[in-house]
This record gives C-alpha cells, sequence and structure tokens, in this order.
C-alpha cells in the first residue's frame, strides 16, 4: 500500500468538527434530556406518586434501556470501515438518552444530590480521558481510526454527557431556572469559541470543554420545553418535543454536508 493509500485508510470514523457538527450535537444533546424523560419519568413513572412501588427503579430501568441500544450502536461504529454520519449520530443520541437517565439515577437514587452527581461523574470523564491519553498518547478525536481509540471515545463521551446532564440539573435547580441554566452555558461555550478563535490554548482540551458544556445547554433547553410551567417550564409533551427534535436532527444531517474528520497523521503521509 502506498503512502497516499495510507492517507486515505486514515481518515477518522468521526465527523469533522464545524460549526453544523455543533449544531446538531446541540440539538442531539436536547433530544437525549427530553428522550430520557420520556423513558424514565412519563413511560415509567419515576416522577409520579407511583414511582417505586413496581419495584423497579425507573432511571435504572431507562439506563439499562438505553445502555443496550448503546452497545449495540457502538459496536456497529467500530466494526464500521468508514465514517457513517447516520450511524455516528445515532449513537450520539443514544449515549445522551443513557446519559440523561444515567445522570439522574446517580444525583436522584443514589441519594447524593446533584452535586456529589456531578463530581463523581466528572471523576468518570477525567479518569476515561487519563486512561486514554495514557495508553493512546492523545485525546485528539481526529485520531479516532481503530477500535482501541474508539471504545476510549464514546465511554468518554457517554460519561460526558451524563456530567453534562448532572450539571445541567444542579444549575437549574440552584435558583437560575431552565433558561437562566441556558444562557450561563451558550455563555461559557462562547467564551470557549472566543478563546477558540484568538488564543493559542489547545483545541483538543477546547473541544472536550465545549463537548461537556453543550450537554448542560442541551438538558436546560430540554427540561425548559417538557418541564411543567410551575416549575419554569412549558410542558410541552415529552415525546412529542422529542420526535420534533429527532425529525429536525435528521433534515440537518441531510442538509449539513457531513464528512469525516482528517486523521493528523495524513498531513505527513500527503507531504
Amino acid at each position: 500500500m502506498t503512502e497516499r493509500d495510507c492517507a486515505r485508510e486514515a481518515l477518522s470514523k468521526v465527523p469533522a468538527v464545524t460549526l453544523g457538527f455543533w449544531i446538531i450535537k446541540i440539538l442531539a444533546t436536547t433530544l437525549g434530556e427530553t428522550g430520557g424523560d420520556t423513558v424514565s419519568m412519563t413511560w415509567l413513572g419515576e416522577t409520579t406518586a407511583q414511582a417505586g412501588q413496581s419495584g423497579l427503579n425507573g432511571y435504572l430501568v431507562g439506563t439499562a434501556m438505553f445502555g443496550v441500544a448503546l452497545i449495540v450502536l457502538v459496536w456497529l461504529q467500530i466494526r464500521a470501515r468508514r465514517f457513517n454520519p447516520w450511524l455516528y449520530w445515532a449513537t450520539i443520541v443514544a449515549s445522551t438518552t443513557c446519559g440523561t437517565t444515567l445522570a439522574d439515577f446517580a444525583d436522584r437514587s443514589l441519594g447524593i444530590g446533584y452535586p456529589g452527581g456531578s463530581l463523581l461523574l466528572l471523576a468518570c470523564v477525567l479518569g476515561s480521558l487519563f486512561a486514554w491519553h495514557r495508553t493512546i498518547g492523545t485525546v485528539d478525536v481526529n485520531s479516532v481510526t481503530s477500535p482501541r481509540e474508539e471504545t476510549f471515545y464514546w465511554i468518554t463521551i457517554t460519561f460526558s454527557q451524563a456530567l453534562g446532564t448532572a450539571l445541567g440539573d444542579w444549575i437549574a435547580d440552584a435558583g437560575l431556572g431552565y433558561s437562566g441554566g441556558a444562557l450561563v452555558f451558550g455563555a461559557g461555550l462562547a467564551v470557549l469559541a472566543i478563546l477558540y478563535f484568538t488564543t493559542r490554548v489547545s483545541h483538543v482540551l477546547l473541544f472536550w470543554a465545549a463537548f461537556i458544556l453543550t450537554r448542560p445547554l442541551g438538558a436546560t433547553v430540554g427540561d425548559f420545553l417538557d418541564k411543567p410551567v410551575a416549575k419554569g417550564g412549558l410542558e410541552m409533551s415529552r415525546p412529542i418535543a422529542t420526535l420534533v427534535l429527532a425529525v429536525a436532527i435528521i433534515l440537518l444531517v441531510l442538509i449539513l454536508p457531513q464528512r469525516p474528520g482528517r486523521h493528523p497523521g495524513q498531513a505527513e503521509a500527503a507531504a
């Protein structure tokens, strides 16, 4: 195989980080919140007066359901020979819904509250990133081309989705409300964007910071859509909100250019 062929084979299995990527990512995280709540709260009744009477924890059952779907999709993603936008975004949505129910289980069912749940999940994210960097030597998403890197990638992403949910709920319940929380996290993302374009701060560090912050932004927006009016929400139907968000994501995947990221080694091979 020639060096040029190797360069073509080095295409990343994840999409290039563009504006379109971030737009779809935020919508996917919002869908993860409404979709996760639909299963654990609406269908499994975790927030109703009958919660727990069946002997099953709705958050734990929801996490198991979405966890199975996530494992299957990650397996398909790893086996795929090249970047597939539909498979990738389906896996992201599975990770966001699984992250929602996992965070709710940590915050509410373990009895450690939002601060405890956030710290626990932050430790999981940092531990995953540390193990990834120690094993591979980098946590750059453009280097995700083999099963080993992909495994670390999806583990880190799922923990980051759960962490974002816990942070979003914590900030919203601390007095800012859902709309206030969305403004805080939106401002945080704006600061990261400024740092990206005006400083030499590591782009890998900024990517992961932004990736984590998009999750609480989506969580607060999702809660704003489906939570009761008395709690600062719009009290929209969770299933309908989830369906609308899913349709929007499908349309954007069709409309916005979807291409794989370029492995750092491609530049060397091309030269």
